[in-house]
Order: C-alpha cells, then sequence, then structure tokens
C-alpha cells in the first residue's frame, strides 16, 4: 500500500494557504511535519511543493524521481465560498508514495523502482504508526 488514509489533531489548516495550491486543498502543516520526519531518517527533502492538488515532498531526481504527496480529501459538491474552514480534526489526509521514470530513460533501459517505493512506503508506514496522534484509516 503506498496510499495513506488518516485523521489526526495535529495539523492545523493555516487560513490562506490554498492560495498557494488550489480553492479548499490543504496540507501545508502535514508536509512541513513529514518533510521533518523523513529527513531524520536518512532521506534528502527538498523545499515542500506546492501543486494544484496538494504539497509534494520531492526525495531523489535521479536515477527517477520519487516522491510524497500530501493533501486533504473533501466533498465539494456541499462546499460553499465562504463556508469556514473545516476543523482539524474532521479532515481526511491523505499521503502517496510515488516513482516516476522520466520517458527517455523507460525506453532504453528502465531502472528497477521497485526497492526505494517499497522502503519509502514502509517508512511511511513506520512514521504515521509511531505517532499516537494520527489515526490510519481505510480509503474513504
Amino acid at each position: 500500500m503506498s496510499n495513506f488514509w488518516l485523521k489526526s489533531d495535529l495539523f492545523e489548516i493555516e487560513p490562506g494557504e490554498d492560495e498557494e495550491v488550489s480553492p479548499r486543498i490543504y496540507g501545508r502543516q502535514l508536509a512541513n511535519w513529514l518533510k521533518i520526519r523523513l529527513e531524520q531518517m536518512g532521506y534528502e527533502v527538498e523545499p515542500v511543493i506546492a501543486e494544484d492538488w496538494g504539497r509534494c515532498l520531492m526525495l531523489s531526481r535521479s536515477p527517477f524521481m520519487l516522491w510524497v504527496g500530501c493533501g486533504n480529501m473533501m466533498e465539494y459538491s456541499n462546499i460553499k465560498e465562504r463556508d469556514p474552514l473545516p476543523a482539524k480534526e474532521s479532515v481526511v489526509w491523505l499521503c502517496f508514495a510515488e516513482v516516476e521514470v522520466a520517458f527517455w530513460k523507460r525506453l532504453f533501459k528502465k531502472p528497477n523502482t521497485a526497492p526505494a517505493l517499497n522502503k519509502l512506503t514502509a517508512d511511511l508506514a513506520a512514521i504515521f504508526a509511531s505517532e499516537p496522534r494520527i489515526k490510519l484509516m481505510q480509503e474513504p
């Protein structure tokens, strides 16, 4: 499993943070928290990247891109523009591990990405399991 759904009271939604990404997309505090923990495990993590879907933690760019995505799950059909920010305890967060191999590298000899992705997934599981204020969930 490379996707993790969780709830926690650790991560505040900062007013205006969705201006860097897309409306009602959050996760800055989650990404910063996770960046520190990944660095403690020996990963070299670039500064957090804002994407339209959330935050990206880039761990490696060569021989392939290895990264973690962080964001929130929302039911957008019921949200109005002026609705207040959701309470941190009610937010369902999503973190996922990804590997991308450049097209030209796939043409010649695709690098074996499985060991790196498996290790990252196991490390994410250990990070989340070690924090008692995080509750892992099934996919909503």
